[in-house]
């Protein structure tokens, strides 16, 4: 998850740096598709994800899928729907990769990959300038933010204003601070007594067990989970159960645009096979965790098998929840979260109505 944390502040120096080559960004995206088309084969990584579908045809239609970070139970749909055939019945290879030193939204903006993992908070920063990367998401991961803010239980740290005159450790992101400074103020707070200090850290509890720290931005399905696994005792709240406005979509799956333009069936069936994926590992979390850990040709599982199947338990529960059907995006949640950072000034678009579609999942009920 410390790679996730890094992908926000990269998103914050994003927004600055894209600035300065944002006019070659629709030249980039417009040939995104033949890019992605004649580099699936050399950006080949996970070919077989633990496959028991068998060898792939040379008709197959390459498709790159880019991660945010190393594999864990955001991804293990995609992992599931490659294991089990899915693609393969789609007519696609899927070839599943890490990301650059620049991220899966570069990667995924210039053609390298048709889709990636992302999050609507570090889209952002790709979409808020004058001539927006051609990015898109095409689905949510999870139905609901499952940031939160995890304290030792000691502390008694069960709200924001618990905050106050302890140590957080922080990635100094806009975004996660202005985030915190918010719902220290919904809770009755003051952000500026909050002592702020580096992140450096990887194993969350490991860290507040040792007081390191007293409090950290962790996703629940990871390092809540990793709490108990570690028998570190814990208190977390999310920021969404404080404002609903933060309830934003993390992670997504994106898409580069040309390709969506180009090859919109292809897309569809990329999508359909992705869903069959998830909808398999909200069922049958053991199975699919194992999927998971078999296509990890990283290794960064390795070892973590407990971990693995108990935040696979949870985060199984949390790909539908109270959703109608995976992967679709609510725009009246995507709009507010986007409305939220235009009104306190961390864009200078509106966001609004922008960067996502439903068009490439099939309507609920569909087959």
């Amino acid at each position: 998850m410390k790679k996730r944390m890094i992908a926000i502040v990269a998103a914050c120096v994003l927004a600055g740096s894209l600035a300065g080559c944002g006019s070659s960004a629709s030249g980039t995206a417009a040939s995104g598709a033949e890019n992605a088309g004649s580099t699936a084969s050399e950006t080949k990584g996970n070919d077989d994800a633990g496959s028991i579908a068998g060898d792939t045809s040379k008709d197959l239609k390459e498709i790159v899928f880019c991660l945010d970070w190393t594999p864990n139970t955001n991804h293990t749909g995609v992992y599931a729907a490659k294991a089990l055939g899915y693609y393969e019945e789609a007519g696609l290879d899927v070839s599943i990769v890490q990301p650059p030193e620049d991220g899966s939204t570069q990667m995924c903006a210039a053609g390298q990959a048709q889709f990636a993992i992302q999050a609507q908070d570090t889209m952002a920063a790709a979409l808020d300038l004058d001539e927006p990367l051609g990015i898109t998401a095409v689905a949510g991961v999870l139905q609901h933010n499952t940031s939160c803010i995890m304290s030792r239980k000691e502390d008694g740290i069960t709200s924001p204003k618990g905050l106050e005159g302890k140590t957080y450790s922080t990635w100094e992101s806009p975004v996660e601070l202005a985030m915190l400074d918010y719902v220290m103020k919904e809770d009755g707070g003051d952000f500026s007594k909050v002592v702020q200090i580096p992140n450096d850290i990887t194993d969350e509890p490991a860290a507040l067990a040792a007081k390191q720290t007293d409090a950290i931005w962790v996703f629940y399905g990871w390092g809540g989970i990793n709490a108990d696994i570690e028998g570190v005792p814990v208190n977390t709240w999310m920021f969404s159960d404080i404002s609903p406005e933060l309830d934003y979509y993390t992670p997504v799956i994106i898409a580069n645009d040309a390709f969506l333009q180009a090859d919109p069936e292809a897309a569809k069936a990329f999508m359909e096979a992705t869903k069959k994926g998830y909808e398999y590992a909200a069922e049958n979390p053991k199975e699919a965790a194992d999927m998971l850990i078999a296509g990890d040709d990283t290794q960064s599982l390795t070892g973590s098998k407990d971990l693995v199947y108990a935040s696979q338990e949870y985060i199984s529960g949390q790909y539908i929840a109270d959703g109608s059907s995976w992967g679709k995006i609510d725009p009246e949640r995507w709009d507010a979260f986007y409305g939220w950072l235009y009104d306190n000034q961390l864009t200078t678009h509106d966001l609004r109505g922008k960067g996502y579609s439903n068009d490439y999942l099939s309507a609920d009920g569909a087959e």
